[in-house]
């Protein structure tokens, strides 16, 4: 989702990278993970993998996460606490960090000799992908074996930690990590706005086209955006583009598997979508100065009537805005739910691990249905236990289980597009800005990502 800076420098530096890594992995004693080999999803754990850490001794656990939000926050520290207190024996070291920052200094922080234990490494090609090329995490079928992890969890989920052991197949192959929360995109908005403005809950695109245009004939700003980072505006496309494009395409396209195009009239119809709304004046100004947390802050105070983003924020915003707070996903011209989202940023064990059994336990712990609970107490959307626990939650944090039970169970969950190849998050960040700016028109807009996408695939087959 996250990218360092241009575009043409970032391209190179990220194959510089991974040929580092790969090299470093390669080198003797250390590509080699440790721990349990792989086994299949669900089979039987071979002998080395212990599931019973009380007895390993005195434990450090150097865990790295960017659980940095309010509820993010609130829900590691009490899982962390409450781990310790069931294992005394091990200690949470635990560094946090946004981000952005843990994009930046992960991959080579795990080559180092202080390399942490256990990571949040996000799913797409350009991090989970990388790593597990490198050798840098540890493949934990046997784990998912030993713990139950593949009743714990639906394979649709599951799927978003998968590589192959070279990495060159997403969605498939051995599991690197395990995600605490679900994620789904959607509108964000206050009720009490919205009813100030005569206007009912959208049901689908075109209604929500419409109540952008009244919202700014009456003198508001439509929709708040901040894109100073470049991946907000992902945000914004990948549900327009969900509106028009079959949901296998997308998924093809986000994955960087073979088999979709980018230049086709309905992805370039999203794209004129999104730059229609900054042509109508829909958006506040200077969009792309804007930070990310500065945006929706603003919809807490009082200002703008919609904002489009990810269930991470629901914690945050309800905690501001309480019963105040809605959240729908509008319904595509089919009459379904196909929006961005999938899980949080999965917890991976480093092939650095002293103690791999001791990380893996950790990782069963922060996943557990108990720590479900948590993640609700917390205002947080759990991977698991969704349906049964939507009612703990009240508000828009309980329109946010709704919307992401619905997207789940009967729509079109789409994977995040940055995922497609190591460097789209930049090549696609770059690109909505100069989208955003008129710099780029919807169809060189779609020639530039295709020209990404296209060579990773035919470099990648």
């Amino acid at each position: 989702m996250f990218r360092l800076a241009r575009r043409a420098r970032d391209t190179l530096l990220g194959f510089t990278l991974l040929i580092a890594l790969t090299l470093t992995a390669c080198a003797p004693g250390s590509g080699q993970p440790a721990g349990p080999a792989s086994a299949p999803p669900g089979s039987a754990a071979p002998p080395e993998v212990n599931t019973d850490i009380s007895g390993v001794g005195e434990v450090t656990l150097t865990v790295w996460d960017q659980e940095v939000r309010g509820g993010q926050n609130e829900q590691i520290e009490k899982l962390n606490a409450a781990f310790h207190e069931t294992y005394p024996n091990v200690t949470i070291k635990r560094v946090s960090q946004s981000f952005d920052d843990l994009a930046t200094t992960l991959r080579l922080a795990l080559t180092g000799d202080d390399a942490p234990d256990v990571v949040q490494a996000n799913n797409a090609r350009n991090t989970m992908g990388a790593l597990v090329a490198a050798g840098q995490l540890i493949p934990l079928d046997a784990y998912a074996g030993a713990y139950g992890w593949t009743d714990r969890f639906s394979a649709s989920i599951l799927k978003f930690s998968s590589y192959s052991a070279d990495a060159k197949v997403f969605g498939g192959g051995n599991l690197y990590g395990l995600p605490q929360t679900g994620e789904v995109v959607g509108v964000f908005y206050s009720k009490s706005r919205l009813a100030g403005l005569g206007l009912a809950v959208p049901k689908d695109w075109t209604e929500f086209d419409a109540a952008l245009a009244k919202a700014k004939n009456a003198g508001e700003t439509p929709l708040l955006l901040g894109n100073l980072d470049k991946w907000p505006a992902i945000h914004v496309f990948g549900p327009l583009q969900g509106a028009t494009v079959p949901a296998e395409q997308i998924t093809a396209l986000a994955l960087g598997n073979a088999g979709a195009t980018w230049k086709t009239p309905e992805n370039e119809a999203a794209a004129a979508t999104l730059q229609g709304w900054v042509e109508k004046g829909y958006f506040n100004d200077g969009v792309n100065g804007a930070g990310y947390d500065a945006a929706w802050q603003s919809l807490t105070k009082g200002e703008g009537v919609f904002l489009i983003g990810g269930s991470w924020l629901a914690a945050d915003l309800a905690t501001a805005m309480g019963d105040d707070l809605g959240f729908f996903v509008p319904a595509n011209a089919a009459g379904r739910l196909a929006t961005t989202g999938g899980t949080g940023v999965p917890f991976a064990v480093t092939s650095a691990a002293e103690h791999p059994d001791v990380a893996a336990a950790y990782l069963d712990f922060l996943t557990s249905d108990d720590a479900m609970q948590i993640l609700v107490d917390t205002g947080n959307l759990p991977v698991n236990r969704t349906a049964e626990l939507a009612g703990s939650a009240t508000g828009g944090l309980a329109e946010v289980f709704t919307e992401f039970g619905g997207v789940t169970g009967s729509g079109e969950l789409l994977p995040y597009l940055d995922y497609a190849t190591p460097t789209f998050s930049d090549t696609l960040g770059d690109a909505l800005q100069e989208l955003i700016d008129g710099r780029l028109t919807p169809a060189a807009f779609t020639e530039t990502l295709e020209a990404d996408y296209a060579a990773f695939v035919a470099a990648n087959g």
